[in-house]
């Protein structure tokens, strides 16, 4: 009698660990699209040989995680990368639509036009519609500059906002990080695959703004440190990111008053943003630091676009200074066409290089006042105007920037944005391939198999049955038993 009743007993315990791996199947299939989630396993342990029973059986282990943390960090890895690539295309292809080299707007255009008006102007000297046409081209040059040099520095704003929102996004994942960690560490959560869910998907997340190492601590909670060195989560306490706009102090600053740096300060007020590199920040900073200035200059380099319009403007004010506008007597020399705020001037006009955003044509200049007589020897009556038309293809070093000419100096300009871009463009796709292959690898390992848990169902539903068959013959033996007994 006794061995039937641990029979019963084993049977019963059967079924309760039959029933539990039903219901991790079940809770299987119902987050198999839920971010974050691994499979889970239901393990089986043999019952303990005790005699005199001799039936055995199985009880329900501990549930298995089929999570691989190597898996999960490829996907960081590549998921940081592409999140780097992605915001350098975003950034640079608004940067390019303001270097436009078709020749039909912008800065190209108007050097085009002031180029063929000079041209014009040297056929007839002493034309006044041509010496008009001269100043108004010279006018469209002067704008060009200052939209593309306004342009840019919208950029560089835009850029600053970026920042601060990636690193607000940046602060709340840890901060949501940070709440699972205090609810491990309050035992509240104890073996909730929830919770496990939860930090694995926030961890991805946080990948595609930063490059991080997450820690599993002995307490189940994660420790953060970003670029591996600094500490932004640990238990259930975070230190939070933060931005400043500041000059570099060192080296000195050349333009004392241009516009500053954008720094990313960690918790302890350490400067971390030569660190940071990887993800959307780390793409956000190198343009803000390094790809804008460029072009835009900061306080240790004048910028392209700056010294494109400083020497273009100084050198067609040396010519037309260098000639006369009459022979006289007495010969009336002539005057220069643009004027620019000079880098750190004292009157506050540009304290930083801002040239390209100040250039202008002199607002007292008259079309008589265009000096068209080189003085020579010999004279000639348009040798200035001839010169200015040569500008455009050039044949000495001092109508050249470089060795370049002015044209293909700002070519240059706007193939190195575009080479960039084009760079970037093709890193996304190559990265979205890397992405997708270490998911896929992630999903082959931890990933949950519908064909799979629907076997298992069927398998363990079986088994049940066979269990509970097991029980109703047990049952009837018992009662035959007892009827035995009481005859």
């Amino acid at each position: 009698m006794g061995n039937i009743m641990a029979g019963l007993q084993e049977a019963a315990n059967a079924l309760s660990a039959y029933n539990q791996v039903l219901q991790v199947t079940q809770n299987n299939v119902a987050n198999m699209s839920t971010p974050g989630f691994a499979k889970q396993t239901q393990s089986l342990d043999a019952s303990p040989f005790e005699p005199p029973s001799l039936w055995g059986g199985v009880v329900a282990g501990a549930i298995q995680d089929s999570r691989n943390d190597f898996a999960e960090q490829a996907v960081w890895r590549q998921s940081n990368i592409l999140g780097q690539q992605q915001q350098l295309a975003s950034s640079l292809t608004s940067l390019q639509s303001n270097f436009d080299i078709s020749g039909t707007t912008g800065i190209a255009y108007a050097l085009n036009n002031f180029f063929s008006s000079v041209s014009a102007w040297a056929q007839t000297p002493s034309d006044e519609a041509a010496r008009q046409s001269v100043i108004e081209n010279a006018t469209d040059v002067a704008k060009s500059f200052q939209d593309t040099a306004n342009s840019l520095q919208q950029i560089a704003q835009n850029t600053d906002s970026q920042l601060q929102s990636t690193v607000g996004q940046v602060n709340s994942l840890v901060g949501q990080l940070a709440k699972y960690n205090q609810a491990i560490l309050q035992g509240a959560t104890g073996g909730d695959s929830g919770v496990e869910t939860g930090i694995y998907s926030t961890l991805e997340q946080l990948s595609q703004s930063i490059n991080f190492t997450a820690t599993k601590q002995a307490d189940g909670t994660v420790t953060i440190a970003l670029n591996g060195t600094t500490p932004l989560l640990v238990g259930g306490q975070q230190f939070p990111l933060s931005t400043s706009l500041a000059s570099s102090p060192s080296p000195p600053a050349t333009y004392s008053q241009a516009p500053p740096n954008a720094h990313l300060i960690a918790a302890d007020g350490t400067d971390v943003s030569a660190q940071t590199t990887g993800g959307a920040l780390g793409a956000l900073l190198q343009m803000r630091n390094a790809i804008l200035p460029q072009f835009q200059g900061d306080g240790n380099q004048p910028g392209e676009l700056n010294t494109l319009a400083q020497q273009f403007a100084d050198r067609v004010n040396s010519l037309l200074t260098s000639g006369n506008i009459s022979d006289g007597p007495p010969p009336v020399p002539g005057v220069p066409l643009f004027t620019y705020a000079a880098p750190n001037s004292t009157d506050g006009s540009n304290t930083g290089s801002n040239i390209a955003g100040t250039l202008a044509v002199s607002s007292t200049i008259t079309p008589d006042q265009l000096a068209p007589i080189s003085t020579g020897p010999p004279e000639v009556s348009n040798g200035v105007a001839l010169a200015l038309s040569q500008l455009a293809n050039p044949t000495g070093a001092a109508d050249e920037i470089n060795r370049l000419s002015y044209m293909q100096y700002y070519g240059k300009i706007a193939s190195s944005i575009g080479s960039q871009l084009q760079s970037a463009q093709n890193n996304v796709q190559v990265q979205q391939s890397l992405v997708a292959q270490a998911q896929n690898q992630r999903q082959q390992i931890s990933g949950v198999d519908v064909n799979q848990e629907a076997m298992t169902a069927v398998e363990f539903e079986r088994a049940y049955q066979a269990n509970s068959q097991m029980i109703t013959i047990l049952n009837q033996l018992t009662q035959d038993t007892i009827n035995l007994l009481q005859a």
